[in-house]
């Protein structure tokens, strides 16, 4: 009976309580959003500065924020399609 008392002893000994940012698991779990972000600014950076004033190739038209292939110059449309009466 004498080995069961130091344990009941220990089990309601107060155990000293640490604010949440001394804590390491709040700091790994914000560390993944974290890095996601850090890397989609720099997406964003480098799509900006490095892409944004490419010439759009010859024989694409752009229309607004679509970009369509165009017919080429020298090649004659094919005989219009009509419906079977």
């Amino acid at each position: 009976m004498t080995s069961a008392a130091p344990l009941a002893s220990s089990l309601s000994a107060p155990r000293a309580v640490k604010p949440w940012y001394r804590e390491p698991w709040p700091w790994l779990l914000m560390a993944g959003p974290f890095v996601a972000v850090v890397g989609c600014a720099i997406t964003i950076y480098l799509a900006y500065t490095q892409f944004g004033n490419q010439p759009i190739v010859e024989g694409v038209v752009k229309r607004g924020l679509v970009i369509e292939q165009a017919d080429a110059p020298g090649r004659e449309a094919g005989p219009a399609v009509t419906p079977a009466r």
